[in-house]
């Protein structure tokens, strides 16, 4: 007999902290996270653990074990396939199905990389997790649901249980330290050097543009939940999250859409273009209006542009595909960006995961003509992404899909955390300028995890 899936009310809390520091010790526990209710583009909260299932793709590319056959996006349909429940109306975001994370580096199994570049952690290439029931939290309507089968309802309600009068999370941020600086992976001399082999290789025309990143590690003590607390104070996103197991960790405040997915209707929103928010009013209206009138801002924004037009055309039915938002200016707490939309329709007989497979990794991460870009990242930088500029997600029986790209991410892998920061470059990018904005967009990350913020 198939089990209903039922919804029902729960206490709304705007800050889903309180809520997921009751599951976070428990097996597959994950938390997509809109940042707080003030934030822009930020409405829905999914909390969950205790999946069904879970399916891992290792460094090495193996599935359970053994070396992955066909696309990993097929096997991770094939799970999502193997939920069976009776499903409510609702438009709800999420009514069970599947999270996790997919890796920059998973593109290794889709496209022809080198695989030169040596991995930087022991993160797999994708993990994610098949999961009967979610906690969400809906900051527009500041409504809280429970979806969950009648069997699973009293456990989860004995887990998400609160002390009676606890509003917050009371962790502190002494529990965890740096016990040691940032230390990049490469010199500015090394980044330089680098930047100037993209030039030649943007003159040679190779590629119209490459995204070029460098990477930034330190030893740590104490526990990852506290240090996300700080860097969600630092600086609040939409498209944040929290995923822990073993002694490995992603923390992930990133501003940027990857690919959204409902009733069969796609957007994507890619990020080209920053500036810093100004100390002043003043500085900062100069900023904004210095990004929106750049060039060569717009060139990269524009070139990203048509390459998620043309990847979202490979499972978009003919003709869909629109543009209705282009270089549009978004502030955050910390930056300002350029952020374009990029709207289809899905082709009759397709699903999310193959939008998602036609479109990973996300063009706005990577450069154009995307494979030739990915094969000069490859080359160019010392250690591959892992999940840096991957996505996390979701992927909902009904065929509902969300995505982030995996930018201001920190990863965290037995003892020690790496992020790190790059950018787009073009024929006329200065070096000098694109090393320093490299830090620029992860300097507020660090200063948190280093507790001067």
């Amino acid at each position: 007999m198939t089990a209903r899936l039922e919804i029902t009310p729960f206490p709304y809390r705007p800050d889903p902290l309180a809520y997921f520091a009751r599951l976070r010790h428990r097996p597959g526990a994950v938390l997509l996270d809109s940042g707080r209710p003030d934030t822009r583009g930020g409405r829905y909260d999914i909390l969950s653990s205790d999946p069904l299932s879970t399916l891992s793709i290792d460094a090495a590319g193996r599935l359970q074990g053994e070396m992955v056959k066909s696309s990993p996006f097929a096997a991770q349909q094939a799970l999502l396939d193997r939920l069976s429940m009776e499903i409510p109306e609702s438009d709800l975001p999420f009514l069970g199905g599947l999270i996790g994370y997919w890796s920059y580096d998973l593109a290794q199994c889709l496209e022809p990389l080198s695989g030169r570049s040596s991995p930087p952690t022991t993160l797999g290439l994708s993990r994610v997790g098949l999961y009967d029931w979610a906690l969400i939290q809906d900051h527009e309507r500041r409504e809280s649901w429970l979806v969950a089968t009648p069997a699973r309802r009293s456990r989860v309600n004995d887990w998400l249980a609160l002390v009676p009068g606890e509003e917050t999370c009371q962790e502190e941020a002494k529990d965890f330290q740096l016990a040691a600086p940032f230390q990049p992976a490469m010199s500015r001399d090394t980044y330089l050097a680098r930047f100037d082999a993209v030039q030649r290789y943007i003159q040679a025309g190779d590629c119209y543009q490459i995204n070029l990143a460098q990477r930034f590690s330190a030893p740590f003590r104490g526990d990852l939940w506290a240090a996300y607390r700080r860097l969600r104070r630092a600086t609040p996103t939409p498209f944040a999250g929290y995923l822990a197991w073993d002694e490995q960790a992603i923390l992930s405040l990133s501003p940027e859409r990857f690919i959204r997915c409902r009733d069969g209707r796609v957007e994507t929103r890619p990020i080209k273009g920053t500036r810093p928010r100004g100390v002043t009013p003043q500085e900062d209206r100069h900023l904004a209006d210095e990004l929106k009138a750049s060039p060569k801002d717009r060139a990269e924004n524009v070139m990203i542009v048509d390459l998620l037009r043309n990847d979202l055309g490979r499972v978009c039915r003919p003709g869909s595909v629109r543009v209705p938002q282009l270089c549009g200016l978004e502030s955050y707490a910390n930056v300002h960006h350029l952020v374009s939309v990029v709207t289809g329709e899905l082709a009759e007989g397709r699903r999310p995961l193959d939008l998602l497979a036609a479109a990973f990794p996300g063009g706005s991460i990577t450069g154009a003509p995307k494979v030739r870009a990915m094969q000069i990242i490859d080359e160019l930088e010392p250690t591959g992404r892992s999940a840096y500029c991957g996505s996390l997600g979701y992927v909902d029986v009904r065929g509902h899909m969300d995505t982030s790209i995996a930018i201001r991410t920190v990863l965290a892998d037995r003892g020690r955390l790496h992020l790190w920061g790059g950018g787009g470059l073009v024929a006329d990018s200065c070096g000098e300028a694109e090393y320093d904005e490299t830090l620029a967009k992860i300097h507020h990350l660090m200063a948190a995890l280093a507790d001067e913020a």
